[in-house]
């Protein structure tokens, strides 16, 4: 089986692209490296996994893959509002040709989608059929994509699976379009104060990233591209105090909460409804303390930081 991994030099991207290789897949990575990290570069050249440095917007070599899993993207939603064209022009763009590629030449594609699609949400837990109002230009572009592959799949007969990532966290995050868990990491490691912004009850869905390539890995054996849209998290919500107090004994170190102002725009509450997806997927998810402890270690790793 010979998969291709657009965006495969990213944090989810190249965690993925390690993961199926040590499965047995044949896999190669195309990538425009603009936001690579040092360490997600360095992981892959040590695994030998073939690089291909292109825009996904204009790369059209598709042929000899069996499946496509499109993880290339722009991922700051904080960017996105200040530049929303850009996202637009990257997301959506970059989605439609590699779904065009697939259609083309009959391959499954794998899309990674995001539960920004959701918005505020109206009803916990965020179910499949949850109204899709995005807050964000980068939630907008997410779903967008995902209509452009609703479309590919009438006019083309594309083969397709949506795939929508909750809070995924692990080794190898962008530290400039990292979340809440590396931010804390990071700061605990350096003996520096962690910040709660709000009081620290807003919830959220935090997946390990392996879980991630997990789900991806047995929809792949099972052939499982069926224009079907599935949400990918752990299904248990997780107060943001609760995560800092976790953090803060797995480094062992007496560090100070600093509460600040809530953020504009920040959702109170998130929590993935799993059961469509784990009504044919047996994978459980990592416990959190679990997957934070695999985090902590490798980002205590010289020149995992970059």
């Amino acid at each position: 089986m010979k998969v291709l991994v657009t965006g495969g030099a990213g944090f989810v991207g190249h965690n993925l692209v390690l993961y199926l290789i040590k499965r047995g897949y044949d896999v190669a990575v195309v990538d425009s490296i603009e936001r690579s990290s040092r360490y997600a570069l360095a992981r892959l050249e040590e695994s030998g996994v073939p690089i291909i440095k292109a825009d996904v917007r204009s790369f059209t070599n598709y042929d000899g893959f069996d499946v496509v899993v499109h993880a290339a993207a722009y991922v700051s939603v904080e960017e996105s509002v200040r530049d929303p064209l850009k996202y637009f022009e990257n997301n959506v763009l970059g989605t439609a040709r590699v779904g065009y590629e697939c259609a083309k030449r009959g391959l499954k594609l794998a899309y990674l989608s995001s539960a920004a699609v959701y918005g505020d949400p109206v009803k916990l837990p965020i179910s499949e059929e949850h109204p899709a109002r995005p807050q964000s230009p980068y939630g907008l572009s997410k779903l967008q994509g995902e209509e452009v592959l609703r479309n590919f799949t009438t006019v083309y007969g594309l083969k397709h699976v949506i795939l929508r990532l909750f809070n995924v966290y692990g080794p190898g995050q962008n530290p400039s379009y990292a979340g809440v868990i590396t931010s804390f990491l990071k700061r605990a490691l350096n003996g520096e104060p962690l910040i709660i912004y709000g009081d620290g009850e807003q919830t959220r869905d935090f997946i390990y990233v392996e879980d991630v390539a997990r789900v991806i890995e047995f929809l792949i054996e099972k052939d499982v591209f069926d224009n079907e849209v599935y949400n990918v998290g752990s299904g248990e919500p997780v107060t943001i105090k609760d995560l800092a107090k976790i953090i803060i004994k797995l480094v062992g170190k007496e560090l100070p909460i600093i509460h600040a102002s809530p953020r504009a725009g920040d959702i109170k509450h998130s929590v993935a409804d799993v059961s469509k997806l784990r009504k044919f997927v047996k994978v459980l998810p990592t416990p959190l303390e679990d997957g934070l402890k695999k985090t902590l270690s490798e980002l205590s790793l010289p020149g995992s930081r970059s």
